[in-house]
């Protein structure tokens, strides 16, 4: 409830006061029974996740008055399987974690945490091309636009100027020969067209020459335009700006193949239905998305407009800040023209504070993507329905959404115990050749580059370092220790900057360079070898100790679980190996170099390839229950459901077979010296895989025959218990959620999914961060001056 004292303030400061507190002082009274309740998504996912022990000085007083902690002998309670794991939540942890988590789930803990909630304003409201951040008094400006206000309009062209030899230039987005919208850097048909929005993408604008070879591709020849095609009204020939659907869709006029909806927010073969366009949690139910960019309604902002201000409707305030204390401080003060609001909320521990950060670091990755499947987990069809992606890189956005609608996310830096950086580098690595803002084009010709997308994205981490260093007072506090960022590159954190190293990195990508102490990517653009030490340091790719393998994005698959293929028993399992995958330079449409998967796909092939390479050999162990080809599967999920043991091999840097065998229930057998594959370094991996080093593989099959049926028992027992978390199912209920609101009912992938209550990829990740909050040494001597809770080095319980 409010807390309103004696002022020392203006009128017009009382008036505003009053006028806040006429709008907030319904809250006891309306707020819970009004907002309506999704727990019926997304309750398993907090109630499995490990809850810490730690809550505010007062209480831990008032449990020591009322009855003893003791220490939990958990020995003996949670005695560990012969492989040194300790089962908890049907998972096979590493003995020491395992404990912890077992021990510490007995207490539940909520601690009340003061959210504030901001007021501050920005110059001319951003000039209504962009969104103010409440808690800086920034704008956050759309695509095209720039200033301390959002009023100078950026020229962001299509193409590079021409030249006599190349008259539209070079390459920079889709090299346009139409129309160019320059606050997107994309190509339209224009005016004077019939349909001026219609995209005239890459190719589509330019004349294109046949093969000279039967087989051979269609190459486009970017210095001749194509628009007497394009522009035609004459249906014989191939037209697209003035092309009628209906009339194509019948064969009645003809239009040009080359052509294609590849934007974002369309659908149809001509582009003709608007639909919904992919935005971070699609702007929370308060905004409208365009193109990637949340343009928030008044009193929201965020890159997902989840943040209230005091101009919001506290009724509609996100589930992570209800229910909720609302009192206007004793020292009120202006913040621009309004004020700031502190609001008690009861939160669990591990409290994560997430970054707003300019929207170059995000936003405008999303927004005007080319390509509408870039580095994104799902787009929408023309009923507005959800269509998931196979794109492996979709796992950075599925985490980032779980964490800022997560009951864990906290506004309040100071009682934060950790905090998230969203630089979203997974669209990086799929636009660095086509989005105006990199410019890589023009950044090849800058030493410090050299055309690298390793130097490029470490370029876009500093930058995202000087920023929170500059604006915001938390990294000093521990040296970045307790900051979390994500790097979804193929080699992972390998090209973090060094000034961030100390913070915790979640990748798919665990190299210790132990072994592999140098860039592995066979694609030259990747590579950060040459990366100077003075920018890059020393580090390694990833620090067991304090980083996180996460599993890979793979596609919501409701026919898989209702196969139940990861529950295959031992039986119906005939296969003894199984790998399909690129294997390299010896087979037809194989990767040419040879330092692709450093070179262990190509020995496994060597050694069991049960297709023949280009020379019509098979591999010199070739025996009949191993499969291992390069050619696609018709039905991939059941070849990986009806083998025993399946191969996780580097591609360039991480793959994702290690996910494709756990969510088929597969045991994965790991060929990657010193690597790390998802949550290595907190499950014990002996318990549920086999890893063959590099130099073994000539024995590899004689190894996995030494299994005998007990053990192959065992090892799939453990993958069922297990695979639940290298699923993102927190991110695909969030999904529903937004869904059932906007339909009213339930899609049919979201019921199969609904039906799962093991804790998923988030909730894993809550219980690490469990365990870092409470086992971190360096945090007992850190000093949190606003903080009202004590830090614990050892479980404790009640005694009984």
């Amino acid at each position: 409830m409010f807390s309103i004292q004696k002022w020392k303030c203006s009128w017009p400061l009382v008036t505003t006061i009053a006028s806040i507190i006429a709008l907030v002082s319904v809250v006891h009274l309306f707020l819970l029974p009004v907002v309506p309740s999704f727990d019926y998504f997304r309750a398993p996912q907090v109630q499995n996740s490990c809850v810490p022990i730690n809550g505010s000085v007062e209480g831990d007083k008032d449990i020591v008055k009322k009855k003893p902690l003791t220490v939990l002998d958990l020995d003996v309670r949670f005695p560990s399987d012969l492989h040194k794991a300790v089962v908890y939540r049907a998972a096979p942890w590493k003995a020491e974690i395992g404990r912890w988590l077992s021990g510490c789930n007995s207490i539940t803990t909520a601690v009340k945490v003061v959210e504030k909630i901001g007021g501050k304003s920005c110059k001319n409201d951003c000039s209504g091309q962009g969104i103010c951040n409440r808690e800086l008094g920034q704008c956050r400006c759309f695509h095209g636009f720039s200033g301390e206000g959002c009023s100078e309009r950026l020229n962001l062209n299509c193409n590079f100027p021409g030249s006599e030899d190349q008259p539209y230039g070079r390459w920079v987005v889709s090299i346009c020969s139409a129309y160019c919208d320059t606050t997107r850097a994309m190509c339209f048909c224009g005016e004077g067209t019939k349909y001026p929005n219609r995209p005239v993408a890459e190719a589509c604008g330019f004349k294109i020459n046949l093969p000279s070879e039967p087989d051979g591709l269609k190459l486009a020849d970017w210095t001749k335009a194509d628009l007497e095609n394009i522009l035609t009204t004459n249906g014989s020939k191939p037209g697209w700006c003035n092309v009628d659907p209906a009339e194509a869709y019948t064969s009645k006029v003809q239009f040009k193949e080359e052509c294609d909806c590849k934007y974002d927010c369309l659908w149809g073969r001509f582009c003709e239905v608007p639909v919904l366009c992919t935005c971070i949690n699609q702007c929370s139910g308060h905004g409208h998305c365009r193109g990637g960019f949340c343009q928030c309604e008044n009193g929201w902002y965020g890159t997902d407009c989840s943040v209230p201000s005091v101009l919001s409707s506290i009724r509609e305030w996100p589930r992570w800040l209800r229910p909720a204390q609302i009192s206007v401080p004793d020292n009120a003060q202006y913040a621009g023209d309004l004020v700031n609001l502190n609001t008690v909320v009861e939160k669990k521990r591990p409290l994560i504070y997430v970054y707003d950060l300019p929207p170059e670091f995000n936003s405008h990755l999303l927004e005007g993507r080319h390509f509408k499947l870039e580095c994104v987990n799902r787009i929408y069809d023309d009923r507005n329905a959800t269509l998931w992606t196979d794109h492996l890189y979709g796992s950075q956005m599925a985490l980032y959404e779980s964490i800022l609608a997560s009951p864990y996310r906290t506004l309040d830096g100071e009682q934060a115990d950790f905090f998230f950086v969203p630089v979203l580098d997974s669209c990086i690595i799929t636009r660095a050749d086509d989005a105006p803002h990199l410019s890589m084009e023009v950044l090849k010709h800058i030493w410090k580059h050299m055309g690298l997308r390793s130097s490029l994205t470490l370029e876009f981490y500093k930058k995202a370092y000087d920023h929170i260093v500059e604006q915001y007072p938390y990294w000093n506090r521990s040296s970045g220790r307790d900051h979390i960022w994500s790097f979804s590159w193929d080699e992972g954190a390998c090209y973090a900057p060094k000034e961030i190293w100390n913070s915790m990195m979640l990748v798919h990508w665990g190299n210790t360079n132990s072994k592999h102490n140098h860039s592995t990517t066979a694609y030259w653009a990747d590579n950060w070898d040459k990366i100077s030490s003075d920018r890059r340091g020393n580090h390694p790719c990833f620090d067991p100790d304090k980083d996180l393998v996460l599993p890979a994005w793979k596609r919501p698959d409701a026919n898989a679980l209702s196969s139940k293929l990861w529950a295959r028993p031992l039986e119906k399992r005939k296969t003894l190996f199984y790998f399909n995958g690129n294997l390299g330079p010896a087979y037809e449409n194989g990767r040419p170099e040879a330092t692709y998967s450093m070179g262990i796909r190509q020995k496994v092939a060597h050694e069991f390839g049960s297709s023949p390479n280009k020379e019509g050999k098979l591999g010199k162990q070739r025996t009949e229950d191993v499969i291992v080809t390069p050619l696609r599967s018709d039905n991939y999920h059941e070849d990986l459901a009806s083998s025993i043991f399946c191969g996780v091999m580097p591609g360039d840097g991480w793959s994702g077979r290690m996910e494709d065998s756990i969510l088929q229930g597969c045991i994965p057998v790991l060929i990657q010296d010193g690597i790390f594959l998802p949550y290595e370094n907190v499950l014990n991996y002996e318990s549920f895989s086999v890893r063959i080093g590099e130099d073994e593989i000539p024995n590899l099959i004689k190894i996995l025959r030494g299994f005998n049926e007990t053990e192959r028992e065992f090892k799939l027992a453990n993958v069922q218990k297990i695979w639940q978390r290298f699923l993102y199912r927190d991110s695909i209920l969030l999904e529903a959620e937004r869904q059932k609101t906007v339909f009213g009912h339930v899609e049919d992938w979201a019921v199969k999914f609904l039906q799962l209550s093991e804790d998923d990829v988030f909730a894993t990740f809550i219980q690490v961060l469990h365990y870092k909050l409470h086992n971190d040494p360096w945090r007992q001597q850190l000093a949190h001056p606003k903080k009202e809770f004590g830090l614990r080095q050892e479980c404790l319980i009640r005694s009984k």
